[in-house]
């Protein structure tokens, strides 16, 4: 699963505040990095990060063995409601019993029946619309195997539907535009198991350390295309425009990574080792379905070389469906992706998602193959896809993107333990979705990390080859991936373990160096609360630079405080700790403005270039200038970047040359996210000629047309230039068109805001509110009423507690009549989490 929506907002959020725009291939965009130049004091007036203290949460008792499962299923579209029967085949787990209970989420319950042979002996059963409980009549033994009937009727839409920050609904199963009137909308079936959602669409043991092969029956009208685990058996056209798909699953998986999609689907069919590999697409995206997801060949080769383990399963298909309740899952053979895969040619420019794709392959490894044994076990799958985005990134884009792919999700990690510092293994917590979080992802992937650097490259890998061929098609918890590690190399891992894996926190360093007498010395201090952490032990590499000319000392580091010495025949220019961002930890590290300067100009590599710029953010002294003109000329995208970036709030930036040098980018670099952070640092100079904004209305890329149709608006020409644009979908033209558009009282435009509201998704819907919001307010009351209404349905249709909440206080912007204030209380009511802008009363 890859929690890509919450990413994407926080990462758009960034956005706003000036640090950033949108991503290049092929990494995830940058977020903000660390302000390390807090001292030890500031650090310690920090507010302590909350630990849970939720009740212990063990594995599934295991009373039964679930061995198969038989599923006929058929729809009716209008009701939203899935016809099924199910047949389970089971047995005792170890110990004798005379019931079976199943979780059964929001059923009616047709018929239950244990079958002998052709014999169907009627079942006394118990149902409280979450658990099936069926009487045996007897007690059965381990050797006994039994099958189960069930004919039922599932309906998702009446159930209480909850969700988490990675996973924002759990009904299991979804209807898209079911009646077929929605227009532009396709008409789609489509399911989402994880955590435990699966049982609101079939009956089964809903918990990870279960394992079970299937046959699945799907009965669909003839236009339809079906999709689900295993390999399509059979397809059998029925005498009423209907049609039968048989898909089975021959190897064992766990229960909530059974899935199903159905709609009218393009299949582009690849392959990899006489594997069929496809991906499915609506007919519209056809041509680019290959440029979005072609490069998963390459990435079955290189992850099945880097473990010693080829691709397990017998295809592996990647399709997208509307609506979709996270970024993406890894559904064993079949995952499923969020709509935004969905790209033309024009937005293959500026995006791709590699990070993603890879995230879920590697899933059909670690968290398929090998399953949590229970979710407090959840990052032995989450870690590991995380880690994948870094790992097929360092493989296929170089170094430096791995790096800032390692920066990314190390900032996001350090963004959440502000308020929340968990172990990555955690049996304590409220709510299994409560494991969502960017510590079983991006902390977990940064941990795996350091174990690579630990132990070796060739022992990490041999190890990771170990784990899975011990432990395949089974559960596992953290011993089996310790033992592993510990059976491959020799050592006792069990100290690194217990400080990364189970103990909440990282280091928090303080770090001073001085130069006296020949001798450098080099301060380091943990200053997180040891009592709720630990004190961490760790090596840490220490840069020294000398007459240009770099010098690398390893320390370990094992108390509270440390005290490094290094003889030397002068000053160095520069010290920089762990330079290439390997250790988990929050750094400050006091220096001087020319020490980050020589960082900067010195280091060979992304990590230490990136988090000297930082420091220099926002700094008034005119030795930053030189280093942000060096950093335009840098050979990576990223760099340049935050060097146009920062150089808006400079003296430079009135300089002629560097003028030209920035129009010269905004026209002519390789990368659309420079050529549009230029474009937005252009928009900022008074008088800029129209033929600049004009060429970059015309680029390829709808990042820099956007930054232009920004900067045509900021520059105060005629909006009637920017209609041509209407018609685009893309949503970053969108919102840049949103934004520009607020000022006017034309009918056009309302009918646009007003589509758009409806149309727009995630992240790119939060930013629209604002714009919208703005639009309206400049309105008369009786004008507003439509927009209004709009902004309504966002309130009541969206899952993401940030868009409701957004579309909400514009509304409370506008709460002028009772009549208002009442609609604002009922969804108050509906949802206590929604609060109104301070200072509005709703009531």
């Amino acid at each position: 699963m890859n929690h890509i929506l919450l990413r994407a907002l926080f990462l758009f959020l960034v956005v706003t505040t000036g640090w950033g725009c949108a991503v290049k291939k092929p990494s995830a965009p940058a977020a903000v990095a660390e302000e390390v130049t807090a001292t030890p004091e500031a650090v310690a007036a920090e507010p302590a990060p909350v630990t849970s203290k939720g009740p212990y949460q063990p594995a599934a008792e295991r009373l039964v063995d679930l061995l198969h499962t038989t599923l006929k299923v058929r729809f009716d579209w209008a009701k939203q409601h899935l016809l099924g029967e199910a047949t389970l085949t089971l047995k005792p787990y170890f110990y004798p019993q005379d019931s079976v209970v199943l979780d059964a989420k929001g059923f009616d319950i047709h018929k239950v029946t244990l079958l002998k042979g052709r014999q169907e002996v009627p079942l006394q059963y118990a149902y409280d619309q979450y658990r099936l409980t069926l009487r045996l009549g007897q007690r059965y033994t381990r050797k006994d195997t039994l099958q189960l009937f069930i004919s039922y009727t599932a309906k998702p839409n009446e159930l209480k539907v909850k969700g988490s920050e990675a996973i924002l609904s759990d009904k299991g199963l979804y209807f898209i535009n079911p009646l077929g009137t929605e227009d532009g909308v396709p008409q789609q079936i489509w399911t989402q198991g994880e955590t435990e959602a699966n049982s609101a669409w079939f009956p089964t043991i809903d918990k990870p350390n279960e394992r079970m092969t299937q046959d699945l029956f799907i009965t669909v009208e003839n236009r339809f295309k079906t999709l689900s685990n295993g390999v399509l058996v059979s397809s059998r056209k029925l005498k009423d425009g209907l049609r039968i798909d048989h898909w089975r699953m021959s190897k064992p998986h766990a229960p909530y990574l059974a899935m199903m999609a159905i709609g009218e689907y393009a299949v582009v069919k690849d392959k990899w080792r006489n594997k069929e590999i496809s991906y499915w697409v609506e007919p519209e995206y056809v041509a680019t379905a290959k440029s979005t997801f072609g490069r998963t060949p390459a990435m079955l080769e290189f992850f099945s070389q880097k473990l010693g383990m080829a691709f397990p399963w017998d295809k592996y298909a990647q399709v997208v469906v509307r609506d979709f309740v996270s970024g993406a899952m890894e559904n064993t053979t079949a995952s499923t992706f969020m709509e935004a895969l969905h790209q033309d040619r024009r937005e293959l420019l500026d995006k791709n998602w590699d990070h993603i794709i890879a995230h879920e392959l590697f899933h059909q490894w670690f968290g398929d193959l090998v399953t949590t044994e229970s979710w407090a076990n959840l990052p032995l799958n989450e870690s590991f896809a995380d880690y994948s985005e870094y790992l097929w990134a360092e493989h296929q884009y170089g170094p430096e993107e791995a790096a800032l792919t390692h920066q990314t999700a190390l900032l996001e990690y350090l963004g959440e333990s502000r308020t929340k510092q968990e172990p990555l293994i955690r049996y304590h917590y409220e709510d299994k979705e409560d494991m969502f979080d960017s510590h079983s992802y991006a902390k977990g992937g940064r941990v795996l990390h350091m174990l690579r650097q630990e132990v070796g490259e060739d022992a990490f890998f041999a190890a990771l080859n170990l784990y899975l061929r011990q432990n395949q098609y089974s559960a596992v918890e953290l011993d089996k991936l310790r033992l592993a590690f510990e059976e491959v190399t020799g050592r006792d891992l069990k100290p690194f373990f217990q400080q990364w894996f189970l103990t909440p926190g990282h280091p928090e360093l303080a770090v001073s160096h001085q130069y006296e007498n020949g001798t450098l010395t080099v301060l380091v201090q943990q200053t997180q609360d040891t009592v709720r952490s630990t004190v961490y032990k760790f090596p840490l590499v220490i840069s020294l630079l000398q007459e240009g000319k770099w010098q690398e000392q390893t320390v370990q580091v094992e108390k509270v405080l440390e005290t490094f010495r290094f003889p030397m025949a002068a000053a160095p220019q520069t010290v920089v700790v762990d330079p290439r961002q390997h250790l988990l930890a929050r750094i400050k590290h006091s220096k001087s403005i020319a020490e980050w300067a020589n960082q900067f100009n010195y280091s060979p590599g992304y990590a230490a270039k990136s988090n000297a710029l930082e420091q220099l953010r926002d700094t008034a002294d005119t030795q930053i200038e030189p280093v942000l003109l060096k950093a335009l000329q840098d050979p990576f995208w990223k760099i340049r970047y935050m060097g146009v970036e920062m150089l808006v709030s400079t003296n430079a930036m009135q300089q002629p040359q560097t003028q030209r040098q920035v129009q010269q980018m905004a026209a002519t670099d390789e990368n659309s996210s420079v050529r549009a952070i230029a474009m937005y640092a252009l928009s900022t100079l008074q008088g800029l000629p129209q033929e600049i904004i004009r060429r970059g209305l015309e680029d390829s890329s709808y990042l820099v047309v956007s930054a232009s149709i920004f900067a045509w608006a900021k520059g105060e020409h005629e909006l009637e230039a920017l209609k041509p644009f209407l018609s685009y979908k893309n949503p970053d033209v969108v919102n840049a068109l949103a934004s520009a558009f607020t000022g006017s009282e034309q009918e056009e435009l309302y009918s646009w805001y007003l589509q758009n509201a409806r149309r727009m998704k995630g992240a790119d819907l939060y930013f629209f509110i604002q714009s919208f919001g703005a639009f309206l307010l400049k309105k008369k009351i009786d004008a507003q009423e439509r927009g209004w209404q709009a902004l309504v349905q966002v309130v009541e249709r969206e899952a993401m507690a940030e868009i409701k909440q957004a579309a909400f206080q514009m509304l409370s912007l506008m709460s002028e009549t009772d009549e208002r204030r009442e609609t604002l209380q009922k969804l108050t009511e509906q949802d206590p989490g929604l609060s109104p802008m301070t200072g509005v009363e709703i009531k």
